[in-house]
């Protein structure tokens, strides 16, 4: 167990997905003392999900600090995040950097397109599966899989896939009791396999 603060990006984008950001971050925002959580877009300011809700983004990507994690998001907008040059490029920097990059859904395509997870697990969303396995030809891709964990690189299935990732990289990196414990206290029903993937047959 690390005591030491890190700083957690969360990337935004137009037609990102809110489950993707918000699931992952009520989990690591009750971790006050061992997360500080910024919000990272294109530019500062609001920035619409798919479903219309608008969230601030802290920092541009021409002003973001030192990130130690780094959590991408998925949606429909990945589509149009994946053609903008200057955020990849800043994706591909701030990824190899930081100590632990993770995905939700869709935004493993974003990780992939940017050369973070050649040679590496993945998983991603499987409604969009054959989509975003396409941006990375060089990754080991897992087509039944909640989550996977893969050292430095976590990536999830769809959507509330990000809440079970979440919770096993926080039992990973703080211990069963706060991962049990935050699960208790949000009243979710965690999910401890991994390999628990009906969607995978259901998509298929």
């Amino acid at each position: 167990m690390d005591n030491t603060e890190k700083a957690l990006g969360i990337l935004l984008f137009p037609g990102f997905e809110l489950l993707d950001v918000f699931g992952p971050a009520e989990m690591f925002g009750n971790l006050p003392d061992q997360l500080s959580m910024h919000t990272v877009a294109a530019k500062a300011g609001p920035v619409a999900s798919f479903q219309k809700t608008e969230v601030v983004a802290e920092f541009g990507i021409d002003s973001c600090p030192h990130l130690d994690w780094l959590l991408i998001p998925g949606g429909w907008g990945t589509r149009e995040a994946i053609a903008d040059d200057t955020l990849m490029n800043w994706l591909r920097i701030r990824g190899q950097k930081a100590d632990l990059v993770m995905t939700v859904c869709t935004g493993t395509a974003l990780a992939a397109k940017a050369g973070l997870l050649e040679g590496r697990r993945a998983t991603s969303n499987k409604k969009s599966f054959q989509w975003v396995t396409e941006q990375g030809p060089n990754t080991k891709w897992i087509k039944e899989a909640r989550w996977v964990d893969d050292g430095d690189r976590v990536t999830s299935s769809g959507v509330s896939a990000g809440i079970d990732m979440a919770l096993a990289v926080i039992e990973r990196e703080f211990g069963a009791e706060t991962a049990n414990k935050l699960a208790a206290y949000t009243e979710y029903n965690r999910e401890h396999d991994p390999d628990n993937d009906p969607f995978a047959k259901l998509w298929n």
